[in-house]
């Protein structure tokens, strides 16, 4: 049976994201509880699953990504889906054409386009967001037994009203001088065609020479590489080490990944 409500207790991110850190959620809140007056801004918020964690008051979200970002601000008013949604092979494939229609036809920030992108999102293959050098949504069906979609999103408008939601450049919003920054950028490993361009290494080094500049609390998470460790290091981070929740391979010897949290003006 599809959820029609949810809690405004329990708000979890409403979409599926390739490496969410809702597992991270308990290690950050220590860093976080100080500074929790202060504004949180997340450069790469992907789902939401750091920011739904530690609730701030105020926060800047933003991502290169202007499907998911449209989303999140029709949530932000209210946003109560009315189009049909089955975990049917044929369903599927019409919306993701409609859904390709728009972003043709340039309406990509519409309401419509916000529903159909959750849909797509809840029921095509592992939750993917991928598009073809046309700019059209390509990813196939999945293959879940049960997906229970949600329809109203009015008890996540409280939560999201002083959010502010950005489409940009990590290193283009304006920041205040005691934001508290938490920067998750893909993970350092061969795929990084998260976005369009892709996130590869001189972004990885971008994104750390710009955290460093930056005057207020820094948190930054990573897979913990060697280049990774290297560079944080060389640009003044503190480093915390733990096991993450996944392993690194389905073959070998099963060992937990490593994750490093680098943190600055703590």
């Amino acid at each position: 049976m599809a959820s029609k409500t949810t809690g405004v207790l329990d708000l979890r991110p409403p979409l599926k994201w390739a490496g969410g850190k809702r597992w991270l959620v308990p290690h950050l809140i220590p860093l976080w509880k100080p500074y929790s007056r202060y504004r949180l801004v997340e450069p790469l918020c992907g789902g939401l699953a750091v920011t739904l964690g530690l609730r701030p008051g105020k926060a800047l979200l933003n991502d290169v990504n202007p499907h998911l970002i449209n989303f999140f601000r029709w949530v932000q008013k209210g946003l109560q889906l009315e189009i049909t949604m089955e975990n049917d092979e044929s369903l599927y494939y019409q919306h993701r054409e409609r859904f390709n229609r728009l972003i043709e036809e340039g309406k990509e920030n519409s309401k419509e386009a916000a529903e159909l992108f959750y849909y797509l999102n809840r029921t095509g293959y592992n939750g993917l967001c991928r598009f073809n050098r046309k700019g059209r949504f390509n990813v196939p069906f999945g293959r879940y037994k049960k997906i229970n979609y949600l329809y109203d999103y009015r008890p996540y408008r409280e939560v999201f009203k002083k959010w502010e939601f950005a489409c940009t450049d990590f290193a283009e919003p304006l920041l205040k001088e005691d934001d508290f920054i938490y920067a998750d950028p893909p993970y350092d490993v061969e795929f990084t065609n998260y976005s369009k361009n892709g996130f590869d290494w001189k972004e990885q080094v971008r994104l750390v020479k710009w955290l460093a500049e930056h005057t207020g609390p820094v948190v930054l998470s990573n897979q913990a590489t060697e280049r990774i460790i290297e560079l944080y290091r060389d640009h003044g981070f503190e480093l915390k080490y733990f096991d993450a929740p996944r392993m690194i391979s389905c073959t070998g010897d099963r060992k937990r990944a490593k994750e490093v949290l680098a943190l600055k003006g703590m």
